[in-house]
């Protein structure tokens, strides 16, 4: 932002060159210096150009800068002018003051002089493109509530129209509509530009900018133009059809659609056969496949169901709801594993984000097959975790006879080494050390309670070495059973 091009008009090229040399060590950063030698060259130049700031000398030949301020105000971009005289000569000043000039300097012209009126100059220009930006947010913000407002009373139109119909287009003009891209600023004169209106980017265009935007900025995108259209009252019509012909596009993998293209024929019969796939049975099927192991089968339904899409025998309006409902009862039916990811379904809900839907099908049959696969695992864990539960309760009741991990391994009916992992992961115990803390929990119980004899508790807890127990239950407590006993009798 600020000033971008300074024209010196001056038929001295020694002042010329003085005045240019000057703007380049001023401070204020200026990316453009013409030259020109008298007033008719410039004012072709500020016909052709925007031009931010003009130095121009007053006598001059073939137009001086009095006839040149006059003649350029007819021009589309005015720019802010400083005028040049070696005449002390006040009526000179007026007359090019009442022309709109903002400064009057006169010869020897000082480097300070000129260094502070560009600075001043290049403030108001910015000042000028915040409140022009300003303003154009505030027209799009409403050229955004007119798209999304279902209805509006004939006042209200009116009230918008004469606000804002001036920032509009007068001409006829098309809405386009496409997937969501990090785009940044897009700040041009040749459209209006909103991001994300109701999961698309939208840009509304006059009709002979519409092919220069589709070949340059959307030449990538797969999109929706809706028909000709004039003033704000047919904005929202124009809205609706871009969005619908976007959806068009997105399905059936076209990079254009415009409104009035012609959709291929399609048989009544396929039309039939293809709505199976959007009745209640099927997508019931497509959502309870995943809870099953029969990989093959949902994927084939899915690409079945993508194919008759990309054929236009399934309305974009009857995939859309499709999805809906299929994310919805995924949700609500798989709960525990969908929550482990829920930023990924929630991606997925969106279903016209992607550029077109083969980029889209090969995304979410991926997803639906991993998300199978971790059903299946979870399945798996549960199964596991019921059986290692009947194997904790059958160590509980049997821990006085000889017990082993491949006893308990085989009574529940589990590979020795998924025992031993599957175990330790729902106990936090390796299978010996679990064994052993129920052994000498109830060897203590015992000692403290009971008059059993120290060879008595060893048999009762699963230990017929009488030695061996003694010194695992040393190692374990800290002292001999003995001693435990006499320490429990003194409490």
């Amino acid at each position: 932002m600020g000033m971008k091009t300074v024209l010196i008009v001056e038929d001295e090229k020694m002042i010329r060159q003085g005045i240019k040399a000057m703007i380049q060590r001023s401070g204020v950063p200026v990316e453009v210096i013409i030259e020109c030698t008298n007033g008719e060259m410039a004012l072709e130049v500020i016909r052709e150009q925007k031009v931010d700031v003009m130095f121009t000398d007053i006598r001059m030949p073939k137009m001086d800068g009095i006839e040149l301020v006059k003649q350029m105000q007819s021009c589309e971009h005015v720019p802010l002018t400083v005028a040049i005289s070696g005449y002390d000569d006040f009526s000179y000043a007026v007359e090019m003051l009442r022309n709109g000039v903002r400064e009057y300097i006169l010869k020897p012209v000082e480097r300070e002089k000129i260094a502070e009126i560009l600075q001043k100059l290049n403030e108001e220009i910015v000042h000028n493109q915040e409140k022009v930006k300003q303003n154009k947010r505030l027209g799009y913000q409403q050229v955004k509530h007119l798209m999304l407002l279902e209805s509006m009373t004939e006042e209200e139109l009116g009230t918008l129209e004469q606000q804002y119909e001036k920032e509009f287009y007068e001409c006829a003009y098309a809405v386009c509509a496409t997937n969501c891209k990090e785009r940044g600023e897009m700040q041009t004169d040749n459209y209006i530009y909103l991001s994300n209106i109701e999961g698309s980017d939208i840009f509304v265009v006059p009709e002979e900018t519409v092919e220069l935007l589709l070949k340059n900025e959307l030449k990538d995108g797969y999109v929706g133009v809706s028909g000709l259209h004039y003033g704000l009252a047919e904005l929202r019509t124009a809205y609706l059809e871009s969005q619908k012909l976007r959806k068009r596009a997105f399905c059936q993998n076209q990079t254009i659609v415009r409104m009035g293209d012609e959709t291929e024929h399609v048989p009544e019969r396929l039309i039939q056969e293809a709505e199976r796939l959007t009745a209640d049975a099927a997508k019931l099927q497509r959502v309870q496949l995943i809870g099953t192991e029969r990989r093959e089968e949902l994927e084939k339904v899915w690409r079945r169901f993508f194919y008759e899409v990309k054929n236009g025998r399934i309305t974009p309006e009857q995939y859309e709801n499709c999805m809906v409902e299929f994310f919805h009862e995924t949700a609500k039916t798989y709960r525990n594993a969908v929550e482990e990811d829920v930023e990924t379904m929630q991606r997925f809900r969106d279903i016209f984000h992607e550029d077109c839907i083969n980029i889209f099908e090969e995304r979410l049959i991926a997803w639906i097959l991993n998300l199978q696969e971790c059903i299946g695992s979870q399945l798996d864990v549960n199964r596991n975790s019921q059986k290692i539960k009947q194997a904790v309760e059958y160590i509980e009741q049997n821990y006085a006879s000889d017990l082993n991990m491949a006893v308990v391994s085989n009574y529940i009916s589990m590979n020795y080494s998924l025992f031993s992992y599957s175990f330790k992961q729902y106990t936090g115990s390796n299978f010996v050390n679990y064994l052993k803390d129920i052994r000498m929990r109830e060897a203590k119980r015992l000692l403290a309670e009971t008059d059993m004899r120290i060879i008595e508790i060893s048999q009762a807890v699963g230990y017929e070495n009488e030695k061996h127990f003694m010194k695992i239950f040393k190692a374990s407590c800290g002292v001999s059973p003995s001693e435990y006993r006499k320490n429990m009798q003194q409490d």
